[in-house]
């Protein structure tokens, strides 16, 4: 008996052995989270660093607090429009250009606040008064009359205006 060997066909390149030739590629070594993170905060607290730091101007006078607590003791003569409480600009503006209903609602508003800082980007607005109920009380017309009276006065691209009652519960809200 002889034995037969299968021939292997003629490979012009010898087989690569592990361990012979060039080294296999090694994978991207990637970033641990916690190598991020603290990267990032790094990056945030340095910030505030030099944030305070500019700020700060260099003036070591801390008495500058006290002068401006006795300058506005003074009495004022008179205030301009801009000084005014934005409730009592608010009700200025519907004095003079409000409906009859408005100006009666208008008259138990007692806080507002937003509508003297706008940037028509998201302009939020809140108004505050003495009815209760809330959204579902007998002061829910009321307040839609106020929210409607407010967006005659003051324009925003993308404002909010809303109307709350003296216990914080919502009452109308309306884009203005």
């Amino acid at each position: 008996m002889t034995q037969q060997h299968p021939q292997q066909p003629n490979n012009p390149y010898p087989p690569q052995q592990p361990g012979h030739g060039a080294p296999p590629p090694q994978p991207p070594k990637k970033r641990s989270a916690g190598k991020i993170a603290g990267l990032g905060c790094a990056g945030i607290i340095a910030l505030f660093v030099i944030a305070g730091v500019a700020t700060s101007g260099g003036s070591d006078d801390t008495s500058k607090k006290d002068k401006a607590v006795t300058a506005d003791s003074k009495p004022k003569k008179a205030a301009s429009a801009d000084e005014k409480p934005q409730a009592e600009q608010f009700r200025t503006c519907v004095a003079k250009n409000g409906t009859d209903t408005e100006k009666a609602a208008v008259e138990h508003v007692t806080k507002v606040t937003g509508a003297d800082k706008r940037n028509d980007i998201l302009d939020s607005a809140e108004v505050f008064t003495d009815f209760t109920g809330g959204l579902t009380g007998p002061h829910q017309g009321e307040g839609k009359l106020i929210a409607s009276a407010f967006t005659s006065c003051y324009e925003s691209k993308n404002g909010l205006v809303t109307v709350y009652d003296k216990d914080g519960e919502l009452l109308a809200n309306a884009n203005y």
